[in-house]
């Protein structure tokens, strides 16, 4: 149900219950109204962290917003009030990628990133696991598991191409190619990252295009 309907039904309980003595559909209407601000908290939080990468892609040293935090975590909370599982898998995911992406803490937040990565499957929610993975991925990256990296990342290329999302695709080779050159695979570092640049460059994706571009100057390819 969207947003309008979710409006809707609460205001038909509510008039239920004050004009015609029925309650018995307050608690779902109360339910629906979490989901709805759940949705828009999450979407708020989604909203500061764009910022927060765009500013970091343009050279900048940008804080912490100290707003983004609460908003996932009101969210999971009130998506689990809801028993809405798919949205709790997706505010998890954003408060592990917080954690990981601003505070580089991955002990913090690779078990949300876990519990995320497993009710997205559950869900079916491919983009959120697939999303899920790829940062599992990078923490595995950044403790030296390579071959579980490799894994995780490839797993995540997997879901997006299924999800029909090359850009995610084109943005997982990057990490590919890194892991690739760190384990003495140059001439595979170089073709992962042509074919990203294949994928993302006619679809304008120009952050990925960036990010394939830094990687090359890291790697030497």
């Amino acid at each position: 149900m969207n947003v309008d309907g979710r409006l809707g039904e609460a205001r038909t309980a509510y008039e239920r219950a004050v004009f015609g003595g029925d309650t018995s559909r307050l608690t779902a209407a109360e339910r629906g109204l979490d989901v709805v601000e759940a949705d828009v908290a999450l979407a708020r939080g989604r909203i500061l962290h764009a910022r927060y990468l765009a500013a970091r892609a343009a050279g900048a040293s940008p804080a912490e917003d100290p707003a983004e935090l609460p908003l996932f975590e009101r969210a999971a909370e009130l998506y689990r009030r809801a028993g809405d599982v798919r949205g709790e898998g997706a505010a998890l995911f954003w408060t592990g990628c917080l954690h990981q992406v601003i505070r580089r803490d991955d002990d913090v937040a690779v078990p949300y990133l876990e519990r995320s990565q497993r009710l997205a499957a559950e869900t079916g929610d491919q983009a959120v696991e697939a999303e899920a993975l790829r940062h599992l991925g990078i923490a595995a990256h950044t403790a030296g598991r390579l071959d579980e990296a490799r894994t995780r990342l490839e797993e995540s290329a997997r879901l997006w191409r299924e999800a029909g999302t090359p850009e995610g695709v084109a943005a997982n080779m990057v990490g590919l190619a890194y892991i690739a050159a760190a384990q003495g695979r140059a001439t595979d570092a170089v073709a992962i990252l042509d074919e990203a640049y294949a994928i993302a460059a006619p679809r304008e994706a120009y952050a990925v295009v960036a990010q394939i571009e830094q990687a090359r100057a890291g790697i030497g390819a």
